[in-house]
């Protein structure tokens, strides 16, 4: 049977002691295993955060073109909010920009599905691929017709 650490135990004491390690530089006691993993998945929750933006972004988006008699103020303010969102992200993370078209391709697809889902839409009725670039869904002043 695996001996469990302190990691495994009590996380938010694991990551106060690895913190006190490195201030006092007592490299030698730092658990290094699951400190790269934490670190890894603290880059990874930025990706998974832009990508789900993007998804409700483009979400209302849809919505916002296949259901226009039901367009109104809190899909107005959903998409405007996820556009401030977006940029405050990548402003804090330049390195996301990199990713964004693949997120981008990434995010629609979900998109499709969790729109027809919502709206009772066929998915079949949406493009396979975005009606809009990159640029156009993150500008402030684009909303489709």
């Amino acid at each position: 049977m695996a001996t469990l650490n302190l990691y495994d135990i009590d996380f938010s004491a694991w990551a106060h002691e690895q913190s006190e390690y490195l201030k006092q530089k007592k490299f030698k006691l730092i658990d290094l295993t699951h400190l790269i993993q934490e670190v890894e998945e603290m880059g990874n929750q930025n990706r998974h955060e832009l990508k789900n933006r993007l998804v409700i972004l483009l979400i209302h988006l849809l919505k916002w073109r296949f259901q226009p008699e039901r367009k109104g103020n809190s899909w107005y303010q959903t998409i405007a909010n996820q556009r401030l969102d977006i940029a405050d992200l990548l402003e804090d993370n330049p390195s996301l920009k990199h990713p964004l078209p693949e997120l981008f391709l990434k995010a629609y697809k979900l998109a499709v599905s969790k729109a027809s889902i919502e709206t009772g839409i066929n998915k079949n009725i949406f493009p396979v691929e975005s009606l809009w670039t990159l640029n156009q869904i993150l500008d402030e002043n684009f909303f489709p017709n």
